[in-house]
């Protein structure tokens, strides 16, 4: 496997908070979420554009004739239609006998996007796949949205991944409770509803700002099904693996907030040492936290190869994944 991340330039600080809203400490901001700052596509910048520049730098080096399939997950696509991914197939010059797909879905992406993977190379459709996360969610944001502004950022990572890394991929849990989907949402512009002018809410007591064109996050109840769903999954994905926590060399989870993930932690006895946090420079960045995470693991060589990881993804939808590694 080969692993390539792509942030925008533009960076807001928590300094930059202050400014734009005086009654926010940006200490204070850092201690509660574990950010600092977060990268933020410019105004012209999409989540292809991000998309494109990930998968430059992991083919870096590579033969693109022997990438036969591209999966793209995003929730901020370019366009309705056409795909995304087959604009990518022409602008990463691929050859024409490249499957080519986009796939709708937020914080386990990266471990559905796996799963697909590892399906369509053991069904012999593909033999070199070009998976990639890309997510701007500053553009679902309502400008005098503080507390949401103050999470997500903006930024896509990219993975080539082969047959001989069918091995190294083990089983995987996946699950979905469409129940809580009004808890986190753009209500109005696809063809449920349209965009409703000039509407706005006022702003809930922490912040949240309620516009139904715009993105809604009701923050207790996805923390609620986090700690209630996560350590389950954590627990189901390593039976299926024949594995405890003590078999894992490292762990990587959906980057939320700073809160979320010790709570996890905690509740499930995961031992600091083997468990990952790197969202202070990047904030939650949706489906590409986790290989922005594991490609930060990589840099600071915490990962090394014939690491065991456990990853595991939670989030929109609801949708939760996790799959145990094996990095090479």
């Amino acid at each position: 496997m080969k692993i390539a991340c792509y942030l925008p330039e533009a960076v807001f600080t928590n300094a930059d908070f202050e400014k734009e809203f005086p009654d926010w400490n940006a200490s204070k901001i850092e201690e509660k979420v574990g950010i600092r700052q977060r990268h933020v596509a410019g105004k012209d910048e999409t989540a292809l554009d991000l998309a494109y520049k990930a998968a430059e730098l992991v083919l870096t080096g590579e033969d693109r004739n022997l990438v036969d399939f591209v999966l793209l997950c995003t929730q901020s696509p370019d366009y309705f239609l056409p795909t995304s991914a087959c604009i990518l197939q022409e602008k990463l010059q691929l050859k024409t006998g490249t499957g080519a797909l986009d796939y709708n879905l937020g914080c386990s992406g990266f471990i559905y996007g796996l799963a697909l993977s590892k399906g369509l190379l053991s069904a012999g459709i593909a033999t070199r796949i070009l998976l990639i996360m890309s997510e701007t969610y500053s553009k679902h944001m309502h400008p005098d949205d503080r507390a949401n502004r103050s999470i997500f950022g903006d930024g896509a990572a990219a993975m080539l991944i082969g047959l001989n890394d069918l091995p190294n991929i083990g089983h995987f849990e996946l699950g979905t409770d469409g129940s809580g989907k009004n808890n986190l949402i753009v209500e109005t512009g696809a063809m449920r509803e349209s965009r409703v002018p000039d509407a706005q809410l006022p702003p809930n007591a922490d912040g949240t700002f309620h516009s139904p064109n715009h993105l809604y996050m009701n923050g207790p109840e996805i923390f609620n099904f986090t700690i209630d769903s996560v350590p389950g999954v954590v627990d189901s994905v390593l039976k299926k693996n024949n594995m405890t926590l003590d078999d894992i060399d490292y762990v990587i989870f959906h980057q939320a907030n700073k809160y979320m993930l010790e709570y996890l932690r905690k509740k499930i006895k995961i031992p600091a040492e083997k468990f990952h946090n790197n969202m202070l420079m990047t904030g939650n960045t949706v489906s590409a936290t986790i290989p922005i995470a594991l490609n930060d693991c990589l840099l600071r060589d915490s990962i090394k190869p014939g690491s065991k990881l456990l990853l595991v993804g939670f989030g929109v939808g609801y949708s939760w994944g996790a799959v145990v590694l094996i990095w090479q």
